[in-house]
């Protein structure tokens, strides 16, 4: 019989473990979301479904990514509605275009940002410690370690 206390830090148990790797291919679908846009919602439709049977360092996680889902279709949201309202106020051609390519190219860094950070924390056995956040989950990000 073997033991897998020599690969989970020191306070934590197997128990402590549940959900880890749905957390991981749930960050590497919103990942593949910017091949292939469905399976991010595939993603978050697992993070919804299984959040209350994983560990609780895991479930600031699925929040966070179920967060990070739905912030993003508000913000594209919004970011149509004011590519619609420059096209109905005359606005030339190059200004509807510019928002919309500023606002992808936002909101890819922002997605990437936020799953970068995740799973950093998720592989480290750590927690999100601000899942609700707007940013990266209360993170401190620098360039070097």
């Amino acid at each position: 019989m073997t033991s897998n206390s020599a690969t989970l830090p020191s306070n934590a148990t197997q128990a402590d473990e549940r959900g880890t790797k749905l957390a991981a291919v749930v960050y590497i679908l919103f990942l593949g979301s910017v091949l292939a846009v469905v399976t991010a919602p595939v993603g978050v439709l697992l993070a919804h479904l299984r959040r209350r049977h994983v560990a609780d360092w895991v479930a600031t996680h699925l929040q966070f990514q179920i967060r990070t889902f739905w912030l993003g279709i508000v913000g594209a949201g919004l970011c149509l509605a004011a590519w619609h309202a420059l096209g109905l106020v005359g606005a030339s051609a190059w200004a509807p275009w510019a928002l919309g390519y500023g606002f992808f190219t936002a909101c890819l860094i922002w997605m990437v940002g936020r799953c970068g950070v995740g799973i950093h924390r998720l592989m480290a056995g750590r927690a999100i410690d601000a899942p609700r956040s707007l940013w990266l989950g209360g993170a401190r990000v620098s360039l070097h370690d």
